[in-house]
Formats: structure tokens, sequence, C-alpha cells
């Protein structure tokens, strides 16, 4: 036994003395420290095979980018006005190979069915609409209906398996929520870029003439508009449209049209042809003191009417030059903007309330909306 204790101490002392050797003379032996040229690196652990990285979104990304389309467009150029002249044909040629302009942009597939989404800017005027999936495959897309109104499109195309993006509710949207924008900004080929909302409800930008748009610093560039602005689970939160630039390209402020307003148009021109909107004929403007001061208004923020088209279903039901608008249909309304929308999205023909404050007074009335007509009214 005293034998073996003695052979275990010795190989003890062995160890230990090679372990005293080696930290004295190679300590990037034990740290697995590669030198270079005599300078010490140090490598990071390595990664399990498919994990993901803190924070993450590679798995938002996976999840929508099938659905993310490509749009190439070819639409006839404007005529010269001196393009029949014998001497511009003379000295510049007939150039008939450069009589067609093409256009690139993104889209969005929400419907197995083939249905896509993208801006009504990328296709307006297009003779041929080529869309390229993610993994490759293109198709000839058949414009369904547009609404020039909200810059929307919907396209359809006829092929099997396709990817299909969930929609998500723009509604709980907040200001700080992490968003990615998803398209072919460019041309140069599918891009995911992140970032956050920056703002809600956006107007007043003389964009479209309903406005209620997503604010993002996700970069987003031309060839982006019509593609898809994901949440951090990959569903769809709205359709990148617009961006604020003074160079062409990203400076941090896009714009995404709400998903929520997307579902409408698609909803309506496929069910019934065309976007049917409310319209009750009044023309409002934003309430400054110097109005409150005019009407004799104690309020000094909201949306005061200043006019109201005769006949018109605001003038049955009531309403008068002067009134405030304080909410349609239980949605407060604090912008021209906002009512714009709120009305817009009213069914014609169902009756709702409406919230106003004349002078001091607070009334309800009821309204029936009528169909907004197809031609620009004076009114909203």
């Amino acid at each position: 036994m005293k034998r073996h204790w003695l052979l275990f101490s010795q190989v003890v002392t062995v160890l230990v003395a090679i372990w005293f050797v080696v930290v004295t003379l190679k300590p990037d032996w034990l740290n697995r420290r590669p030198s270079v040229a005599g300078v010490t690196l140090l490598e990071a652990a390595p990664n399990t095979p498919g994990a993901l990285m803190p924070g993450s979104l590679s798995p938002a990304a996976k999840r929508a980018s099938p659905a993310v389309v490509s749009i190439a467009t070819t639409q006839a150029k404007s005529d010269n006005p001196q393009s029949n002249d014998p001497w511009f044909r003379y000295f510049y040629g007939d150039r008939e190979d450069d009589s067609l302009q093409q256009g690139l942009g993104s889209g969005v597939i929400v419907s197995p069915e083939g249905y896509i989404l993208t801006n009504n800017h990328v296709v307006d005027g297009a003779q041929e609409i080529e869309v390229t999936l993610s993994d490759s495959r293109r198709a000839i897309a058949k414009v369904i209906g547009t609404d020039p109104e909200t810059d929307l499109a919907i396209l359809r195309i006829n092929l099997d398996r396709l990817p299909v993006i969930a929609l998500g509710n723009s509604d709980t949207l907040q200001v700080g929520d992490k968003v990615l924008a998803i398209g072919n900004p460019f041309g140069v080929g599918q891009t995911v870029t992140g970032g956050i909302v920056s703002a809600l409800g956006r107007n007043q930008l003389g964009i479209n003439t309903f406005e209620n748009f997503i604010q993002t610093d996700a970069a987003i560039n031309p060839g982006n508009s019509g593609g898809a602005l994901v949440d951090v689970n990959g569903s769809l939160l709205g359709i990148n449209t617009a961006i604020y630039s003074r160079s062409g390209g990203n400076m941090g402020i896009g714009f995404a049209i709400p998903v929520s307003t997307a579902r409408q148009v698609l909803e309506g021109i496929v069910r019934d042809g065309q976007v049917t909107r409310g319209w009750v004929g009044v023309e409002p403007t934003e309430l400054t003191p110097e109005l409150a001061q005019t009407f004799g208004l104690k309020q000094t923020e909201g949306v005061i009417v200043v006019g109201v088209l005769q006949g018109a279903p605001a003038a049955k039901a009531g309403l008068k030059p002067g009134d405030v608008l304080l909410s349609v249909a239980g949605q407060d309304v604090r912008s021209v903007g906002e009512l714009l929308t709120t009305i817009a999205a009213l069914k014609p023909g169902e009756p709702v309330k409406l919230a106003v404050m004349r002078r001091s007074q607070s009334l309800t009335l009821d309204v029936t909306p009528s169909q907004r007509p197809k031609t620009k009214p004076p009114a909203p």
C-alpha cells in the first residue's frame, strides 16, 4: 500500500511539473491562441451549427423573404413631338430600339391563388409585368386592379406552390418596434434591411390621397417600392412605398402603407372590382387659435368643418360650418388626415355617429355616408 501511494505521489509531482513548465513557457498551448508572426490571436468559441446569434432576426427574414418578389415592367416611352419631323429623323434617326423603357420594383405574395400586393406607381402604364420569385421562377403578371388614391395595385400570377406571407396587425404597432424591409433595391437582388418603427400615422406628405404611413429607418431605396415591411415574426406590417431623400438614396426616413389599408384595398378589388369608400361631403381643416377665435370656440385643437356640401350626407345630418369633429363612429380624429381615412373606411349606407363640439355644446349626430365619387370631389 505504501508503495502504491509513493508511485501515485511521484506521478502527480511529474504532472504538476509539466503543467508548470507549459504555463511558464507556452501559455498559448492552454488557451489555444494561434500565433501569426509572433502576434497572439484570440479565437471565439465555435458556434453550434445552425445556432442563432443573440438577437438574430434570421427566422423572420427566412419566413418572409420567399413571398417577396421582384417586378420588372416594360412600357412605351412618350413620343417626342419632333419624332415625325424629317430633319429630326435625319439627324437623330428613328430610334425604334429606344422606344421602350423598363422599371423595377418589388411585390408581396399574399395568397396561394397568386395575388400580389405592390405599389400602383410600380406598374402604372406598364405594357408587360414580369415577376421573379426568390427561387428564380418567372411569370407574367396580370393587373387585377389599382387604387391610385392609396398607391396600391393588385397583380396575379399563375404558378403552383407559391410561398405566401402571413398578414400581421399594423394597428398594434408601437414606435420603437423592430422591423425588416425586404425588396429588390436598384435591381441588385433581394435584400433585407433592419430598423425600427420611427413614427406612426404620418400624413400630409403629398404622396397619396389617403395617407397613414408607418415611418421606419430600415433602409429603403429605389426598387424597394412594393416590397414588404415585416415584424420580428416575419408577418407583413406594410407595403414599402416612399422615402424622404435629397440624394435619391436612403437617408433613414422611409414610409410604408399599413397592412390594414392594404387588406381593405385587396378585399375590395378582388371582391367588387373596386375599392368602395365612404363619403359625407365636408370641407375640413386643422383647427387653429385664429379659427377658434373666429367661430367663438374654447377648443383650440382638432378638425373644424369650414364647409358642408349642399345635399350631402353631412348636411342631412345637421352638420354646420364651425362644428369641431371629435370622433367618427367612436374613433377619435385629431387631424384632417385621420378624418379622411376614418370616413373613407365607413361602409356606404350604414349609419354612424359623429361626436361634435358646437361652440361650447357637445352634440352627437347620426350620419349615413354615401359612396365616395370616383372623380375627386371638392371635400372628403
